[in-house]
């Protein structure tokens, strides 16, 4: 789908990590731009599975601070569609990269910022991860509670994958349609804070028309009501209960053989009666068997599984949602496909290749670098 586009990354974790990810698996063409390793030390280098090992990504390793791998850059970028930086705001600028450099080579590149907070504000220049960007924007408070009252770290990384990563996918998509409409360039200021607001808009929205201050337990969809919550089975595995529309509720009730709470889903005077009820009941038989008599019944059950049981699933499996993998030194390994709506299969074992493996030789030539500058440059160790 987007076969037409080349995407330089400077990224080596994290939301831009993952938007750049997302957009080679619907095909454009992405070049990861790596410091070398000398230069390393603020940047982490993940491990090699991660971020679907860079599959169907090629890679250069550039030294940015020294003036011939900057101009490299440049003329690296005049040819690109997008740039994909997460450098702490003005660390761009101060490299000579940032999008008026790039502008002045490319008048039309999509040039993409992602941050924290984002390049302006008075939290600008905090440092911060995932768990930072989901308690700033209310998700922490209003994620139910530790047994020392507290909230707890979420199982997933939701502010990067989504707060960060898929906001960014979603702003270049957009200015790569206006571009092509209006022949304009686009900077995208992607603040990963800013994306977690807007996954959090219910109930921040529904704080700035009446007031009323959210928070665990305080509606339906956080806890309320017994029928929106996890119960554990006989064997100590869980179910998740997510029955909210009434015909929903009321298959569930005559499931359990608790009728008697068909006409109380939302009575909040009995609500602790019907979550026990439900927790005694659920607990007479092992998590499978609930699943196998009521997740096809209309009752909105699902099994909470751990990892190992999320790969080995019927459902995933069926859908092609896992691929294989070849390394030259880990061999091969399974990950997560492209399973996103619109995004290609692999056919067989995908090849990926080891970190220190670059195109930069190829790269250089195509962006119009003669054979002697090429071998200057990688003398210089300027280039890798």
């Amino acid at each position: 789908m987007l076969d037409r586009f080349s995407v330089l990354d400077l990224s080596s974790v994290g939301p831009a990590a993952r938007a750049a990810r997302c957009l080679a698996d619907y095909g454009a063409d992405v070049v990861k731009v790596a410091p070398l390793p000398v230069a390393t030390g603020v940047q982490i280098e993940p491990p090699f599975f991660a971020y679907g090992a860079h599959r169907e990504m090629r890679r250069i390793q550039l030294d940015l601070k020294a003036g011939a791998g900057r101009d490299a850059f440049l003329r690296l970028a005049a040819a690109a569609d997008v740039v994909i930086e997460s450098f702490r705001p003005g660390v761009v600028a101060r490299l000579g990269i940032g999008y008026g450099d790039v502008l002045a080579v490319n008048p039309r590149i999509v040039y993409c910022s992602t941050s924290g907070y984002g390049q302006e504000g008075p939290h600008a220049g905090w440092a911060g991860h995932d768990l930072n960007y989901l308690a700033v924007s209310g998700f922490l408070h209003n994620t139910g509670r530790r047994p020392d009252g507290g909230p707890p770290v979420p199982g997933a990384t939701l502010a990067d994958g989504a707060g960060g990563g898929m906001h960014a996918v979603i702003a270049i998509l957009a200015a790569l349609l206006r571009r092509d409409a209006c022949d304009e360039p686009a900077y995208l200021d992607v603040s990963v804070a800013d994306g977690v607001l807007s996954l959090m808009a219910i109930g921040v929205e529904e704080h700035l028309a009446t007031g009323v201050e959210p928070g665990p337990g305080h509606d339906l969809l956080t806890g309320r009501y017994a029928c929106y919550d996890c119960y554990a089975a006989r064997d100590g595995r869980w179910l998740s209960v997510a029955a909210i529309e009434g015909r929903f509720y009321a298959n569930l009730c005559r499931a359990l053989g608790l009728e008697r709470w068909v006409e109380h889903q939302t009575d909040d005077a009995v609500q602790d009666t019907i979550r026990a009820d439900f927790a005694r009941v659920f607990a007479t038989k092992d998590r499978d068997e609930w699943v196998e008599r009521l997740a096809a019944a209309d009752t909105c059950v699902a099994p909470v599984l751990t990892v190992a049981e999320v790969v080995a699933d019927a459902q995933y499996r069926a859908r092609g949602a896992f691929t294989d993998a070849v390394h030259p030194e880990h061999g091969p390994f399974r990950q997560v496909g492209p399973v996103l709506a619109g995004m290609q299969r692999p056919e067989g074992p995908v090849p990926v290749r080891a970190a220190s493996v670059t195109d930069a030789d190829d790269l250089l030539d195509r962006a119009g670098f003669s054979p002697d500058e090429r071998r200057s440059l990688l003398a210089a160790g300027v280039v890798a």
